[in-house]
């Protein structure tokens, strides 16, 4: 449907590169619900120079997840370069991403992420410096500003495509917004408008319509989904089909949404180990969960489980339960 750089996507829909969500485990599992991109989650540039064990492992690629966006972040030119040298040539990644709008002050006390947001000089100096380093294409997602007084979205992605960037993707919320309160789609149209590069829109789609009404409010390129594919990757399917066909798919039974939880703990037990994956799992599962009614004891037991043999057993008798329940309310109806 678009291109990035020579990077061809098969459709719209691109997942976020979340924080401490987007290892391989889960990129591809979503992968598989039909995401024309997805998006590792971010590493620093100074892990990757320094060897650290974690960091190497947060760059496991699976053939199958391509095309696939990595993401790095620093605040240091030279630093920054070196790390995007080293994902060029050792990982099979199709695009180098830059992070311009982690909000945690953990990153920007380093002069990155949302940080970038202040000085379009700098991003225009950084992003050259990397395109100048490195051949696979280099994008940037970034936030609309800094704060109410600080938005700068414009001249900012304008920066990036002077700089050789090949798309932007943008989050209609400001640094110290975080998470909170609306996303400003307005400002994503005005930056849609003000380059010539493909542009991505992020921030409160939720729904399938809510897709389709950025696209046609904003004119984006691609819509980028983060918090709602947490637990539902089915919102990616849905997505694509909905923006291809115009048809609403059905939700999937519980039954189908704890198997897929449970392929989501294989592959993370398969990535790490079991001991690590059941923990990181444990959020997850509980994102599975999300919706189902009569749910509330089963995602705090989750808590509790420490072997894949209790997650798993936890899940599927909660899965026997609910069809239980709705054979006998069938049959009273």
């Amino acid at each position: 449907m678009f291109k990035i750089g020579d990077i061809e996507l098969k459709n719209r829909v691109v997942l976020a590169p979340m924080a401490g969500v987007c290892n391989s485990a889960f990129r591809l599992t979503v992968k598989e619900f039909g995401a024309g991109l997805v998006c590792a989650e971010m590493v620093s540039d100074k892990a990757i120079l320094y060897n650290n064990a974690k960091t190497m492992g947060m760059l496991y690629i699976d053939e199958r997840e391509k095309p696939l966006s990595l993401q790095i972040f620093g605040g240091e030119k030279e630093t920054l370069v070196e790390a995007a040298r080293f994902v060029d040539k050792n990982t099979t990644a199709d695009i180098i991403d830059i992070n311009m709008g982690c909000p945690v002050p953990k990153v920007t006390k380093c002069d990155a992420g949302a940080r970038w947001l202040l000085d379009s000089n700098k991003i225009y100096d950084m992003v050259s410096a990397v395109v100048d380093a490195v051949e696979k294409p280099v994008t940037v997602k970034m936030r609309m500003g800094w704060d109410e007084d600080h938005i700068y979205a414009v001249r900012n992605a304008q920066a990036v495509e002077r700089a050789g960037g090949k798309a932007v993707a943008l989050h209609g919320r400001t640094r110290v917004q975080m998470y909170e309160g609306t996303a400003d789609w307005d400002i994503i149209k005005e930056v849609k408008e003000s380059v010539n590069i493909p542009v991505i829109g992020n921030g409160d789609v939720k729904t399938p319509q809510d897709a389709k009404r950025m696209l046609d409010e904003t004119g984006v390129d691609g819509v980028m989904i983060g918090r709602a594919a947490l637990g539902n990757p089915w919102m990616i399917y849905q997505t694509v089909n909905y923006l291809e066909t115009g048809e609403l798919m059905e939700e999937p039974d519980v039954r189908e949404k704890m198997e897929v939880c449970k392929l989501h703990l294989d592959r993370l037990i398969a990535l790490k180990n079991e001991n690590i994956a059941v923990r990181e799992m444990r959020k997850h599962a509980a994102w599975y969960l999300k919706g189902i009614r009569g749910n509330a004891k089963v995602r705090n037991d989750i808590n509790l489980m420490n072997t894949r043999a209790e997650l798993v057993t936890l899940l599927d008798e909660f899965v026997l339960e609910i069809e239980a329940k709705q054979e006998s309310a069938s049959q009273v109806g």
